[in-house]
């Protein structure tokens, strides 16, 4: 922990804020977290955290002498010696990225008499830094630090991605505001890069169009795999022992979601095009994301003949597991295919919600889902799914069919519990068949 905290403002109490505000308070400074949403601010006052994230509750709680809430910028940056952008950058029609509340945190910044550093947590564009900076200059504001600092967090880790990165970059115009940052993480072990705010905007982007392209990649090979009788699981498994490969993001699947990878793939696809660059593997990498999502339909459509009419359970919502975040959740594209083949489709989850499904019964249980199900797809690779009694469920199904869009359950143990069971990129019995049947 720092010998002397700082006094840090974060202006954004989403996923991002709330957890780089708990997790400098962790390191001893003083934080004020501000938002816009009056419900919001009320319930963190409250000690409510609006937001699931393991851990960020006791870290939350464990600090509440050194974080706040408010919804007043001036009570916010009283005192501030940095002030984290911390706020959503969604894609626009065209596919950049919203930067309206990014320019309403500068905008709303008053006359600052004192040295203040902002730092950009927010995935923004390449060349928004510069343009923060004019800003700045314009508004007598040339005083006014500003650093680049990504996040690399990912829901459901992301305090511990943040307490233990595997890197910490920092983008400064003046070196000086960038050692400050870097100070701010004093008590973190991580490797620091330093690079100019230009790069350190790119880092952001870049890791995770890497991390897409890696997912897509697997899910090609997984997509050649069922057409060849070859288990992707295996070949993964094989060439994830490469160390030039390595293990991560190479479990095939449903595709990814989330409030990251499609929003920022748009916006790098956007940048390069804007910039005149035709980015032909990230272009490919979005498409086969797409058509990955919707595969799934046609692996019912293969068993169960029409949808219409057919009652089709959906385990999961959540885009990934330990979070109630939906945003681009392959169950949303799932049960929005579903419901415009006819389907009836109920879905389960135990923490995300199905706000926006119109059409979409959502359950308590497991058991409340299944009963009566035509098909059962797993979309969300919940770990309490690993201790259902399949068995059981097969018997109260009307039709045993069962997809794991995750690769999560053993196809063995899933036929000899008398499903018609088919994966992603694993083989199946012919005509889809339990193996018992």
């Amino acid at each position: 922990m720092s010998d002397q905290g700082k006094r840090i403002a974060v202006f954004g109490a989403g996923y991002v804020g709330l957890v780089t505000g708990a997790c400098f308070a962790e390191l001893g400074h003083t934080v004020m977290v501000r938002d816009v949403v009056p419900e919001r601010i009320a319930a963190l006052r409250r000690g409510e955290v609006p937001i699931y994230e393991p851990g960020l509750d006791e870290l939350l709680a464990g600090n509440r002498d050194r974080i706040g809430f408010t919804l007043d910028v001036a009570e916010a940056i009283d005192g501030a010696e940095f002030v984290y952008v911390a706020v959503g950058t969604p894609p626009t029609f065209s596919g950049d990225a919203d930067l309206s509340a990014v320019w309403t945190v500068v905008d709303e910044l008053p006359a600052i008499d004192r040295r203040i550093v902002i730092a950009m947590k927010s995935t923004v564009p390449v060349g928004t830094g510069e343009k923060v900076r004019h800003r700045l200059d314009q508004r007598g504001l040339g005083h006014v630090g500003y650093v680049s600092n990504p996040e690399f967090t990912a829901e459901g880790t992301a305090v511990k991605d943040f307490m233990e990165p595997d890197r910490i970059v920092i983008g400064a115009f003046d070196e000086a505001d960038g050692d400050a940052v870097e100070e701010l993480h004093r008590g973190i072990d991580a490797p620091v890069v330093r690079a100019d705010v230009a790069s350190a905007e790119m880092i952001k982007l870049a890791a995770n169009a890497a991390l897409m392209t890696r997912i897509s990649f697997i899910n090609e090979i997984a997509n050649v795999c069922e057409a060849t009788g070859a288990d992707v699981v295996k070949v993964a498994e094989g060439i994830g022992h490469d160390r030039r490969i390595g293990k991560s993001f190479l479990r095939a699947g449903v595709g990814f979601g989330g409030s990251c990878f499609p929003k920022d793939s748009l916006a790098l696809k956007q940048l390069a095009a804007n910039s005149g660059y035709h980015f032909q593997v990230l272009n490919a990498v979005i498409e086969v994301n797409e058509l990955q999502k919707r595969r799934v339909i046609g692996k019912l459509t293969q068993m169960l003949g029409s949808l219409r009419g057919k009652r089709v359970a959906l385990l999961g919502l959540a885009f990934k597991p330990n979070t109630d975040d939906t945003r681009e959740a392959p169950a949303f594209v799932l049960a929005g295919r579903l419901l415009a083949e006819g389907a009836d489709v109920v879905a389960w989850d135990p923490v995300a919600h199905a706000d926006g499904l119109h059409g979409v019964e959502q359950v308590e249980t497991v058991d409340d889902a299944v009963r009566g199900a035509d098909a059962v797809v797993l979309v969300t690779e919940w770990p309490q799914l690993r201790d259902v009694d399949w068995p059981a469920v097969a018997a109260a199904m009307r039709r045993p069919i069962f997809v794991d869009g995750r690769n999560m359950l053993d196809p063995d143990a899933m036929r000899a519990a008398g499903f018609a069971y088919d994966a992603v990129g694993r083989a199946a019995p012919p005509n889809g068949s339990p193996a018992n049947s």
